[in-house]
């Protein structure tokens, strides 16, 4: 006799017709021609396969590993909105617009940031017919030497994906003076276009790290080995429209905050949903920071890089 008090042979044969109906797709009165047994025999043998464990039922899909992840962020964060892809690259860009379009209507606000991420969102949007929608960019333009995707061509080419209008911000991020920045940031259309920022009605940014010594591409034209320094005892992890963030999620001052132009950090609270996109293990802690901060509401990151945030990495 076997496990469960089911001899060899009554194994066998539960395995056969198990096998006819549930991995060959034969209905009951197909295997019972095939076996020569009734189909009530048949329909009895299959029900004591799935009593015995011949057969087990395995209810599942990669994408339940997946929503389970994001359920624990948004708990742990407070979050609004996660989604949480098995693989970095194009996926990220995908599920971001498609979590972006989710949020908005032919009438929506939408500021964005500037970088790569945020580039890669724009290039997965489908097209759309939504001539009153506003894409405004939110902070000022970081130059062609950088080499990142700046701010006015992923504000303009949104807006040509939605259909709509652009608001952009043609003016440099960080500036000479404090005071040249000052009276920019009086100047009307930069006025507006930070305004309509604070009052949209979704915003799209990257997470920038902050490593030790490291500068990141964006504000590298303007930080000097002095600030670097300053920010590093300060405890910088992160950067966020061009603001650092320590590891408990507050705005780290600095002299260069005066010079740049943006939407402050804190103003980004005041959006009902602020959707970063990032991953790889050299931001975790920046995701964690900006997190703690409470200036994202929204996140789209891979999986391995979200169980790094949730400390299961």
């Amino acid at each position: 006799m076997c496990a469960a008090g089911v001899d060899r042979n009554r194994i066998r044969l539960l395995l056969e017709v198990s096998r006819m109906y549930w991995e060959e797709g034969a209905d009951q009165a197909e295997v019972a021609r095939r076996t020569g047994y009734s189909r009530s025999t048949v329909s009895r043998l299959l029900a004591q396969a799935r009593r015995t464990g011949v057969v087990t039922v395995q209810v599942s899909h990669p994408i339940e590993r997946l929503t389970e992840i994001e359920d624990r962020l948004v708990s742990a964060y407070g979050l609004r909105a996660v989604r949480v892809t098995e693989q970095a690259g194009d996926q990220l860009g995908a599920q971001a617009a498609q979590l972006l379009l989710e949020h908005c209507r032919p009438t929506s606000v939408i500021a964005v940031s500037n970088g790569r991420e945020v580039g890669s969102v724009v290039r997965s949007l489908p097209q759309r017919s939504w001539p009153r929608s506003l894409v405004v960019q939110m902070l000022g333009l970081v130059g062609q030497s950088s080499g990142l995707e700046d701010g006015p061509d992923i504000c303009r080419d949104m807006a040509m994906r939605l259909g709509g209008s652009h608001q952009a911000l043609p003016v440099p991020l960080v500036f000479d003076t404090v005071q040249a920045a000052d009276a920019m940031r009086r100047e009307e259309q930069v006025v507006i276009t930070l305004e309509l920022a604070a009052r949209s009605d979704v915003a799209l940014t990257g997470v920038g790290a902050v490593d030790k010594g490291a500068v990141s591409p964006i504000l590298r034209r303007w930080m000097t080995p002095e600030l670097v320094e300053q920010c590093a005892r300060a405890g910088a992890v992160a950067h966020i429209c061009g603001h650092h963030i320590d590891a408990r999620g507050v705005h780290v001052r600095t002299p260069v905050c005066r010079r740049t132009v943006c939407l402050e950090p804190d103003r980004l609270r005041e959006v009902p949903l602020v959707i970063g996109v990032a991953h790889g293990w050299h931001k975790v802690e920046a995701i964690r920071a900006v997190l703690r901060g409470g200036y994202l509401s929204g996140l789209v990151t891979d999986e391995a890089t979200a169980a790094a945030v949730l400390g299961d990495r």
